[in-house]
């Protein structure tokens, strides 16, 4: 069993007291939501993927506010003698300030308040529901008005509030980072495959939610690639994960 250093415990107690914030009458990414990755298969290998040898530089796309995955990639690089660095992004304000607020006394941790992507890179809603129609995923168990709902939300806010850029790029570019050498793709239901080419020939490449639109594209081109392999994947463990390593 992991025993965590006293302050990461504290910040873990905290979150796991506090009630998740109802919704406002805003956009639904205006509030802060529990986490999902807690205590899983999932939530192990992130660990163990920070705690690797070599592993320098990891990028986060999704990070909320901080709990979940965040807390499982903080666990791990404080595991590597190396002492990666974590880059966090977050579109949402709200979950960017709690996320910044939770991490503010680990000096590893970059958090970003940037689209991951640009606007131009999302899909269209003909897209969405040619994808919702014709494959047998997760994503079904979602009305396809309220997915639809999703994308509209997705793209007025980083509209609204003018954060549609290259984000990965940019962060890459301030940092003088070639490669990522371990990469979270688990921000928008609907930018994964945008991202996936931002990163791709990053070590390690985890994939959340690998059976709704986010990753289940991504998921089966890593499968073919024989650049890759598979270090651990659920298509049980909520809406699916994978890990994969590139070996070639």
């Amino acid at each position: 069993m992991l025993t965590l250093p006293p302050l990461l415990a504290r910040n873990v107690a905290r979150l796991r007291r506090a009630p998740a914030p109802a919704a406002t009458s805003g956009s639904p990414l205006d509030s802060l939501i529990a986490p999902e990755i807690v205590g899983d298969r999932f939530h192990r290998s992130i660990m163990d993927v920070a705690a690797t040898p070599g592993v320098h530089q990891i990028l986060e796309i999704g990070s909320s506010s901080g709990a979940g995955s965040t807390e499982a990639w903080v666990a791990g690089a404080l595991r590597n003698p190396i002492r990666p660095q974590l880059h966090c992004i977050e579109v949402s304000e709200a979950r960017f300030d709690a996320l910044v607020e939770r991490w503010r006394e680990y000096d590893f941790v970059c958090c970003h308040h940037v689209s991951s992507v640009p606007l131009e890179s999302f899909p269209d809603p003909a897209t969405v529901e040619a994808f919702y129609r014709g494959t047998r995923s997760k994503l079904r168990r979602t009305p396809l008005e309220d997915v639809l709902d999703w994308l509209r939300h997705d793209r007025d806010y980083v509209r609204e509030h003018d954060l549609s850029r290259r984000g990965i790029r940019e962060i890459r570019e301030q940092h003088d980072i070639e490669t990522f050498d371990a990469v979270l793709i688990d921000g928008s239901e609907f930018t994964g495959e945008a991202e996936l080419d931002e990163v791709y020939g990053a070590r390690f490449l985890l994939l959340d939610d690998t059976q709704t639109y986010k990753n289940y594209e991504n998921a089966r081109r890593l499968e073919s690639d024989p650049r890759y392999r598979i270090v651990v994947t659920s298509r049980r463990t909520r809406n699916g994960f994978a890990v994969f390593e590139r070996v070639g």
